[in-house]
């Protein structure tokens, strides 16, 4: 198998072509993170993208997007953004993942949410863990129906808040694809506020993400759309949701509320009026991404597995970065499988916060408010 390697502003328009094939011929490469358009996306900010296109009897048949630095460290497109990676091939095409490495010049290749299929990693790997789904079925009699009868647990709460939020704010409506950038602004500036207060990295303090997400709303593709999506009260957006959607799969990627609302459960019923609209669009999955979270359990259909791991060759780049990022990512999965672990380390993030964001607003520091994208 002959490997070529490219920029991602070298990718011509018939090897994208050729990459859509091999996605439409496996429904396990359907998800808009493995997209040319947004591995195209990547390589707009980062330097180090690069794209390997297998070749058999001189014909592209398998497409593997990686980010790799001055020293041969390798990661999978969009590392900590991207909720699905994976060597995109036709049917039948296998490779052996030392000589893969060599041809793209990396001593490691890490990955956190790879495709349970892609067999030739499967010695790599070091963990799998759960991806919740869940199953569309279009129904066109409308939201409520819709919703009884998927969720009729959480049916009736959810309507009973949204009428309550109708009476005291104004007529509740959904737009499944939002086109005002003032819209995805507000949902960046939500998202921030929320990374801080619960102590997590703020991703939207990266110059690099908030203009990567401006490219992406812009992308409309066969493949990979860019879809905003907003709730409204009267003329009040209450939450936002923003993430990519192929022909057939829509990724949950950014979703936030209006936290003076949260009594509302507004960040719930995004995700209900997003299942249900997406699903009248023409989407029959949406991927709720790797992770434990209570409305994941409320909204799943079934479960996809995914993979992390290192792929590496003998080399002492290759010792040396697993030597430090295996204990990391060991650490932080031990944390996530244990509630009894997770529950206290997320009250210490919180609480970690707080204080950030008290100390930002003290005396004289002026607005305490998000960075504006």
């Amino acid at each position: 198998m002959d490997v070529t390697i490219h920029r991602t502003d070298e990718l011509s328009a018939s090897l994208q072509a050729a990459w859509h094939r091999a996605m439409d011929q496996s429904p396990e490469y359907a998800n808009p993170f493995l997209a040319p358009e947004f591995a195209l996306g990547i390589g707009r900010y980062r330097a180090g993208t690069r794209i390997a296109v297998l070749h058999e009897g001189g014909e592209p048949v398998g497409f593997l997007p990686y980010e790799r630095n001055v020293l041969g460290v390798g990661r999978a497109i969009g590392l900590g953004l991207s909720d699905c990676q994976a060597l995109v091939h036709r049917p039948g095409v296998t490779w052996d993942a030392q000589e893969l490495l060599k041809a793209c010049g990396l001593s490691v290749f890490e990955f956190d949410h790879l495709v349970e299929e892609q067999k030739p990693f499967s010695r790599h790997v070091t963990g799998l863990f759960a991806s919740p789904v869940v199953d569309l079925k279009p129904d066109e009699s409308g939201y409520a129906p819709w919703l009884r009868g998927a969720y009729p647990g959480l049916a009736k709460t959810t309507l009973k808040k949204e009428r309550r939020l109708g009476r005291d704010l104004g007529e509740v409506r959904f737009e499944f694809d939002e086109r005002d950038p003032r819209m995805l602004r507000r949902l960046m500036q939500w998202k921030s506020a929320q990374y801080r207060r619960t102590g997590r990295m703020d991703r939207f303090a990266r110059p690099w993400i908030v203009d990567l997400v401006n490219h992406l709303h812009q992308v409309r593709e066969d493949h990979f759309t860019g879809v905003l999506s907003v709730l409204y009260a009267g003329d009040r957006p209450v939450a936002a949701h923003f993430g990519p959607r192929s022909r057939t799969v829509l990724a949950a990627w950014f979703t936030a509320y209006d936290p003076e609302l949260h009594y509302y459960s507004p960040g719930l019923m995004m995700h209900l009026r997003t299942a249900e609209a997406a699903a009248r669009n023409g989407v029959t999955l949406l991927d709720l991404g790797r992770g434990d979270k209570e409305y994941k359990d409320w909204l799943k259909t079934r479960e996809l597995r995914v993979a992390e791991g290192f792929a590496s060759r003998p080399h002492p780049v290759s010792a040396a970065h697993l030597l430090w990022r295996r204990p990391v990512r060991g650490l932080r999965n031990t944390v996530n499988a244990h509630p009894e672990l997770r529950a206290p380390a997320d009250r210490l993030l919180k609480t970690l916060g707080t204080l950030r964001t008290s100390r930002r607003a003290g005396p004289g520091s002026g607005s305490a408010g998000p960075r504006t994208p």
